[in-house]
């Protein structure tokens, strides 16, 4: 699908693709809107907080991406890009998008929820760093072989069960259902648009924005270094930015602690589950891209559980220049 639409978007002229790209852009922040409106009528409906909404269902449907480029690629036989896919991914995140989002609005932070969520996420990063460990597997660099890949699906099903049963039991949802405005199955299916309209649009304007640059003059690595390395986070950041722009930031960092712990239980696990080889870990992983994980989870971490109760423009700052050191480091440890 992909290359098909590579190639019919490589056929218009660059000013027919410069018109896509703004329409585009249009359709994806609508997207955006509905998914945003439509998660906080649910939680309202459903007796659900908007941080664990954030955290399941819109997550769900903003790690679609990664979930589709990961499993694609080890079915061809490409492990490298689905697990560097889902671990950049978690960089992309909690360091870029977390970073901006500080940066342009208020990030308010649940205590309760983010202790839950909170650990959960550290936890998937930490398993998944300690299951990538080469003396867990028998080659010479690390292994999640395909049964891991099983248990993490199973622990993603787990994951969602307790997450809805914590804000049900603990009484974290917002009671006000005045704003209700629509049946119930209206809201799920306007809450299916938006995210057919966000995962659409990215599909769409990925390579389109790519083939641009290119005509336009600039060099293919710069695009592959930027476009390339966030754009199955495009919806997350998207979401994420609306979501504080509305006033909901809450439903932003659940939606981003969510797709962390997505990117390890559904995207790498259903990556290992489709291969018999399971995935196979590079040697530079253990050098850049698990190490930078974990530092900026853990600097996340410790910003959440800060007595301010948000993430301050200052925190996103240092969580925005992780991610820049980052992917400086990427091209000059080459």
């Amino acid at each position: 699908m992909e290359a098909i639409i590579h190639s019919h978007l490589a056929s218009f002229p660059t000013l027919v693709l410069i018109l896509i790209v703004a329409v585009m852009l249009y359709t994806l922040s609508k997207g955006a809107d509905i998914l945003v409106d439509e998660a906080v009528s649910l939680s309202l409906h459903w007796g659900i907080s908007k941080m664990i909404i954030g955290a399941t269902i819109v997550s769900l449907g903003t790690t679609l991406p990664e979930a589709c480029v990961s499993v694609l690629a080890a079915v061809n036989g490409n492990p490298d890009l689905a697990l560097g896919n889902a671990i950049g991914s978690i960089i992309t995140d909690t360091g870029l998008i977390i970073g901006l989002a500080a940066l342009i609005g208020y990030l308010p932070v649940d205590q309760m929820t983010i202790d839950r969520q909170g650990r959960i996420q550290l936890f998937s990063g930490i398993l998944l760093a300690v299951v990538s460990i080469p003396f867990l597997s028998k080659g010479d660099t690390g292994n999640i072989n395909q049964w891991m890949g099983w248990f993490f699906i199973i622990l993603l099903v787990a994951y969602i069960y307790i997450s809805i049963n914590w804000s049900r039991k603990s009484g974290e949802a917002e009671t006000d259902l005045t704003e209700e405005k629509s049946p119930l199955i209206v809201q799920i299916l306007k809450l299916l648009l938006g995210i057919i309209l966000v995962l659409g649009s990215s599909k769409i304007l990925i390579p389109a924005v790519e083939i641009s640059a290119i005509r336009i003059g600039i060099p293919q690595s710069v695009v592959a270094a930027t476009l390339v390395a966030f754009g199955t986070s495009l919806p997350e950041l998207v979401t994420a930015v609306t979501a504080v722009r509305k006033g909901h930031g809450e439903l932003a960092i659940g939606n981003i602690v969510g797709a962390d712990i997505l990117n390890v239980l559904f995207v790498v696990g259903s990556a290992a589950a489709v291969t018999r080889g399971g995935l196979n870990v590079p040697f530079n992983f253990y050098k850049l891209q698990i190490p930078t994980m974990l530092i900026v989870l853990l600097t996340f971490r410790v910003f959440a559980k800060s007595k301010s109760n948000e993430i301050s423009k200052l925190q996103g700052l240092i969580l925005f220049g992780i991610y820049i050191v980052y992917l400086i480091l990427n091209y000059t440890w080459i």
